[in-house]
Formats: C-alpha cells, sequence, structure tokens
C-alpha cells in the first residue's frame, strides 16, 4: 500500500492549518505553520483561485491527513457511512473517532496518531484485556482499552502514569493515567469532534 514519505509538517503547510501529525512540536514555536506558513512548491505562489471541486478536494485531503489514512481505507468509511441512518457526513467523522488508534490517541497514551497507530501495529494495547494488533479495530460502547501489563514498565509509559488525566479529553472517553487504562463511556457525536471538518464538502465530492 502508498504510504507518505515525505515530512509530515509538509502535509500540514498544504492544507494551511495544523494536521497536528507531531505531537508536542505542533504546539510549540518549531511548527511548520509558525515557521513557514507559505504552500511548499516553486510555484505556490503563483497558484490560480481554487474551484468548489478544488476546496471540495482539499477538506476531503486535509481530513484523510488527520485520520492518517490512504484513499482507498477512506473511500470505505464514506460508503459505510452513506448505509447507516441519518447524516453521512457525521457518519463518517464518527466511524473514524471509533478506529482504535484515534481512541489510543485521544486518550493521551500517544502524542499524535501516527504514534498511537505504531502502538497498536505492536501489540502494545489491549481492549478488554486481549491484544489488538489492527488500528482500524472499531471500538464499542463499554470497551476497556489499555496498555499491555507487561509492557506499563516501559519508560514511556511510567512517565505517562505520573501525567494528569488529558485537559483535552473527549467526554465520550475516560482515562486513568495511573492504571493505564480507559474506557468508552458513549458513542461520539458530531458535536465531540472538535476538528474543522467541512465534512458536507467531503460528501459533495464522492458523491458526484
Amino acid at each position: 500500500m502508498a504510504r507518505y514519505t515525505h515530512a509530515d509538517c509538509r502535509q500540514c503547510r498544504r492544507e494551511k492549518c495544523k494536521l497536528f501529525l507531531k505531537g508536542d512540536r505542533c504546539y510549540s514555536d518549531k511548527c511548520a505553520i509558525t515557521r513557514r506558513g507559505k504552500i511548499p512548491g516553486v510555484h505556490a505562489d503563483s497558484r490560480k483561485k481554487i474551484t468548489e471541486y478544488g476546496l471540495q478536494l482539499r477538506e476531503k485531503q486535509k481530513t484523510k491527513r488527520i485520520y492518517g489514512l490512504q484513499e482507498k481505507q477512506f473511500h470505505k468509511y464514506y460508503e459505510e457511512a452513506e448505509r447507516l441512518k441519518g447524516v453521512t457526513g457525521a457518519n463518517m467523522l464518527i466511524l473514524l473517532e471509533e478506529r482504535l488508534d484515534n481512541v489510543v490517541y485521544r486518550m493521551g497514551i500517544g502524542v499524535s496518531r501516527s504514534q498511537a497507530r505504531q502502538f497498536v501495529n505492536h501489540g502494545l494495547i489491549t481492549v478488554n484485556g486481549k491484544r489488538v494488533t489492527i488500528p482500524s479495530y472499531s471500538v464499542r460502547v463499554g470497551d476497556v482499552v489499555s496498555i499491555k501489563e507487561n509492557k506499563k514498565e516501559q519508560p514511556l509509559f511510567v512517565e505517562l502514569k505520573q501525567s494528569k488525566k488529558p485537559a483535552n479529553l473527549p467526554k465520550w472517553l475516560d482515562f486513568d493515567p495511573a492504571e493505564l487504562t480507559g474506557k468508552v463511556l458513549a458513542k461520539p457525536a458530531r458535536e465531540d469532534i472538535d476538528m474543522n471538518i467541512q465534512e458536507h464538502m467531503i460528501v459533495e465530492l464522492y458523491s458526484k
């Protein structure tokens, strides 16, 4: 499967907004948007006025990059959201939020979604006591997400134990740093997703 291999910060510059792909760096003065807000590329300044299609495409690309997905996988979430009852765009974002790698990130176990995905891939995360190595695993209400017991003494997780509960923890999740364990309290709602995403534009693009 194709994978983005260039600097993550180029993606933020291309979308002209912070995608929070680099953890603490995104909140510091080293952030690429703060230092170099210009779109990457030699002809960045000579770009023509963007069309409606271009705006829709950029919104889709931005959302894909936030969640770290490739086109085929992202489109599957749209197709699944379209089959569900309710608003397709909101359904799609809710499905993305329920991914295990996103939940691990939201709980503060990973400083970025890419790090959270790595934790899952390497078998460091359990769901209801069972190891899960699939980042796209969809959590359900009542699921208990935790660090694997024999990995809790790794330096990174020992440091996490001494921290406080994340200030921006969504209300549909709970996390206890001391136990390195979290729980899915409810199904996420559209208003719980605090990122600036105009999902209706993505739906308009795919429905053409």
